[in-house]
């Protein structure tokens, strides 16, 4: 009965979730954004009902009312100031930009209210009633419970009977299709997030219902949690799904609660769901962009070493003997929070995931040194690298179940991931304090209390050495992988990078960089309470201030750490004082949470490379050089390449056999019963015309699709279940149809990005010694058929579309791979540069023995340079043969009849008679 009893008390937590989950699943469905400041929404709506009942007296439903309006009001005010402006942003960009409004609005509440908690009347009746046998349970369970059930059913007949609703649901499916059906986007994208917004209103004014009618900005925080599980169980789609997930979320939970008294296990539990779901269901939420969507810049990682020592100096000599003892601390605070900036510099820049719990990483270090000092007597030394080891241990086993994931599922993973580790480790009383014994390093007295300065100088001499392993990391292998895979998972995988291996290892080096800077901030003090010094808001500050700075670059964090909470800023603004080097109450650092989240917003809107990025764009104004001329000077073999030299070392002779290959999306069969084969030194032409299936027979003999039927073979043996990654490394290579460059990187990056190995060692040594990499003779051999020389030191974003075709071409041929298949090279380029295409076509299958398979809508280019040519037609191969037996094939007459002239198709053209 007691397990009856809690399941449906639970059920009001419940519907309180379900309501939010709905609000977060209409916004979704109409923008394609995780809203993660839809708790605040609730919070914003929870206290104006608290002001208008307690403080001016109005009754309960205007109270609640008023509540729903401001919701909507904001969910208005977030898509038309902030998401609207956002809309070709990365969607990462647009996740940040609602944990900015996160913060803004709890910092607003908590400056107007404060942080205790307050009573406010129960907008539901609270009586209890009589259930089953002696089961007594509050009215309010069931009211609540109504409300959610009728909510969802509203939201289900509008998607289903209304205009409205198909837009929407349109909308959610494709953004373009809905807008060439009358419907705008931005109208569409206003009115979820108004309604998402009402709804999250209303579950903030209603909340007060569960909790006796106490209430403080805490207990509104912990709320997200539950409404992304509910969310997650609709997989942001179903309204019904969100109502159920919500409600098993709340019961779960009450029914822990009652099951156990470890301290913070119950409000860890929709945290697990989030786990559970995304293991199980082994794929992430589908991010809604466009082509133009871009990630934030990316800086070179060049160190210039007078510069270096130069600052470095300066800063050590002020600290050890110039600045007063009032700005050790903030000193410490700032290097501290800087380190951690890195750890998201390496996460979210350069692998281009994001993490929500960086701080509580930082944490996770701290705590376990903390203990082992305290506890066991360790001495710092080993202290620390316990603590750099725990965090990289924790970040890798929670890193698993998002990474093997897409989308923005790390950011939801972490999100719950920051708040399970405050309320299970940081805030348990028997482990909330620690106080380290011995803080020495090679018998030098360290402690912060009898030496801060010599402290203050070590933190600043570890954030310059981390940036330096961080600096080292951009510009070495293992940084051009993180990149490509932040670029293009399905590009960086076509040249051989694991991309699950490459996302796993940059979230377990950011997390150990997060437990250095936690460890040393937590020896910074006497005594540490883990509870007040790694709070669950501390991440999104850190990432706040990593993003303002440029969340792309070495400098960024530190150009920004000053301003966190004890920081050097905490110094230099009037009217504020500190105790201990962090900001006392009143004065104007109560202020520097709401700046630096609107900051964010700001820097996001007009310039999302940040500060660092702004001081890049200077820097080669005043030098008068384009902003991609940034990277290392050319190797001396390119010079002489351009002389004429050439290398014809050939590859490993490889045979592609394509057999009984079929593709089927749903009811629609896009390849049937295909079979091809590509041998060493011969170029084999595929034609067909638009929707034939010639892409998707690459996606499938490449792997990006799992083929419903059929096997691919290499040299014999089957590979039809290898991933991407390991074909590539086996030397089958591809080009895309949509290029799907690095744009991040230059021209020589790409290629050097292709043809390095793949050694797992790089993910160490590039960190102390990345070296110069050279393009090996062979790739400068294609790069200078493609007359791509000029080009190897300019971004790929700045290249003209024909430029970009060259640079894909050459990527592809890189990593000298046996077999390649390229999908339509030739389209944007002119006659010269196509000419120059076949000439590159014929030398890699006659010079290198490289097999080549070649699909192309310029039929002349392909019978001038083919060996055989295979022709399909609605998924089925119509003909194979020499490209003059195919110029004459009846069926491929057919096949083209509606796609061009018969002289411009079935006849092969002069040069495409015997090719030798």
């Amino acid at each position: 009965m007691d397990l009856l009893r809690f399941a449906l008390i639970g059920l009001g937590t419940g519907a309180i979730y379900a309501l939010l989950g709905l609000g977060l699943v209409i916004i979704y469905r109409g923008s394609g954004v995780i809203n993660f400041a839809h708790s605040g929404f609730a919070l914003a709506g929870g206290y104006v009902a608290y002001e208008m009942q307690v403080e001016r007296g109005a009754g309960a439903m205007v109270s609640l009312g008023l509540a729903v309006v401001v919701g909507a009001l904001l969910g208005l005010v977030t898509q038309l100031v902030v998401l609207r402006p956002l809309r070709r942003a990365s969607p990462l960009a647009r996740v940040i930009a609602t944990l900015g409004l996160l913060a803004i609005l709890t910092e607003l509440v908590l400056l107007r209210y404060g942080v205790t908690q307050v009573l406010t009347p129960s907008p539901l009746p609270t009586d209890p009633i009589d259930v089953v046998g002696d089961i007594r349970v509050g009215q309010y369970v069931f009211t609540l419970t109504a409300i959610a059930a009728v909510v969802t059913l509203l939201l289900v007949l509008t998607a289903s009977r209304t205009r409205l609703g198909h837009a929407i649901s349109a909308a959610s499916e494709n953004p373009r299709a809905a807008s060439a059906l009358g419907w705008s986007p931005d109208l569409l994208a206003a009115l979820t997030w108004s309604l998402g917004g009402a709804l999250a209103g209303l579950a903030g004014g209603l909340f007060p219902s569960i909790t006796f009618g106490f209430i403080a900005p805490s207990s509104y925080a912990v709320l997200i949690i539950g409404a992304l599980a509910a969310a997650l169980m609709a997989q942001f789609q179903s309204y019904p799904l969100a109502l159920l997930g919500g409600l098993i979320v709340g019961c779960a939970q009450s029914i822990v609660a009652d099951l156990s008294n470890t301290t913070g296990l119950a409000d860890s539990v929709p945290f697990v769901f989030i786990i559970v779901l995304l293991v199980l269901r082994g794929r992430g939420l589908p991010l809604r962009g466009s082509l133009t969507d871009r990630m934030p810049r990316v800086g070179t990682g060049r160190i210039r070493p007078w510069l270096v020592v130069v600052s470095s100096a300066v800063a050590v000599g002020l600290v050890a003997g110039v600045v007063s003892d009032d700005w050790l601390a903030p000193v410490t605070v700032t290097t501290t929070t800087a380190l951690v900036g890195l750890s998201v510099v390496v996460l979210t820049g350069y692998a281009g995931q994001l993490s929500i719990a960086q701080f509580a990483l930082a944490g996770v270090g701290a705590f376990a040194a903390g203990q082992l000092s305290a506890d066991r007597g360790w001495g710092f030394l080993p202290a620390l690298v316990a603590g750099i080891l725990a965090a990289a241990l924790v970040g890798f086993l929670f890193g698993l179940p998002a990474l093997r994931t897409r989308g923005v599922n790390l950011a939801v993973v972490t999100f719950g991931l920051g708040f399970a580790l405050f309320v299970l480790v940081f805030s348990r009383p028997e482990w909330s304090q620690a106080k380290p014994t011995d803080v020495s390093l090679l018998g030098l007295d360290l402690d912060p209390l009898d030496h801060p300065r010599r402290y203050a100088v070590m933190c600043v001499v570890a954030l310059v050495l981390v940036g330096l392993l961080v600096a080292n990391l951009r510009r070495g292998r293992a940084g051009r992988r993180l990149l490509a895979v932040r670029t293009n998972e399905r590009a960086a995988a076509a040249i051989g990078v694991n991309v699950f291996e490459a996302k796993l290892y940059a979230f377990t080096l950011s997390a150990a960089i997060a437990g250095i800077g936690g460890v040393l901030l937590a020896f910074s003090y006497e005594s540490v309470s883990f509870g007040s010094m790694f709070p669950t808001g501390a991440s999104i500050n850190v990432l706040v201030l990593s993003v303002i700075g440029g969340v792309g670059f070495v400098i960024g964090p530190l150009l920004t750490a000053i301003g966190t909470q004890g920081g050097l800023v905490s110094l230099l603004l009037p009217d504020n004082t500190t105790v201990g080097g962090v900001a006392a109450e009143g004065g104007f650092g109560q202020y520097i949470p709401i700046l630096l989240a609107a900051i964010l917003i700001i820097t996001l809107v007009f310039n999302q490379d940040g500060a660092a990025g702004e001081l890049e764009k200077a820097g080669h104004k005043m030098r008068k050089k384009a902003p991609a001329d940034e990277a290392a000077p050319e190797p001396a073999h390119d010079v002489t390449l351009a002389k004429g030299e050439r290398h014809t070392e050939r590859v490993a002779p490889r045979t592609l056999e394509v057999t009984g290959l079929t593709q089927r999306f749903g009811g629609f069969t896009a390849l049937d019963d295909v079979g091809l084969t590509v041998r060493p030194g011969e170029v084999l032409g595929l034609l067909g015309p638009n929707g034939a299936g010639k892409t998707t027979l690459i996606d499938c003999v490449s792997g990006n699709n799992r083929i419903t039927a059929g096997r691919i073979t290499w040299d014999g043996q089957d590979i039809s279940r290898w991933a991407p990654h390991r074909r590539s490394r086996a030397g089958l290579s591809r080009s895309f149809q949509s290029l799907e460059l690095f744009d991040d990187l230059t021209v020589r990056e790409n290629l050097l990005a292709a043809a390095e190995r793949r050694d797992r060692g790089a993910y160490l040594t590039d960190l102390l010694h990345p070296g110069r990499p050279e393009l090996p003779p062979q790739v400068a051999d294609a790069v200078a058929e493609l007359e791509l020389l000029p080009l190897l030191d300019i971004r790929c974003e700045d290249l003209s579309y024909g430029q970009r075709r060259l640079v894909a071409i050459a990527r592809a041929v890189a990593g000298r791979p046996s077999v390649l298949l390229l999908d339509e090279p030739a389209a944007g380029l002119d006659e010269r540069e196509s000419a120059e295409l076949g000439r590159l076509i014929r030398r890699l299958a006659v010079d290198w023995g490289m097999g080549v398979l070649l699909i192309e809508h310029d039929v002349a280019l392909v019978l001038a340079n083919a060996d055989r040519v295979v022709v399909l037609d609605f998924g089925r191969k119509i003909a194979e043969g020499t490209p003059s037996e195919i110029s004459a094939d009846p069926a491929v007459r057919r096949a083209y009849l509606g796609e061009a002239p018969d002289d411009d198709v079935i006849v092969a053209p002069a040069e495409a008679a015997p090719i030798s």
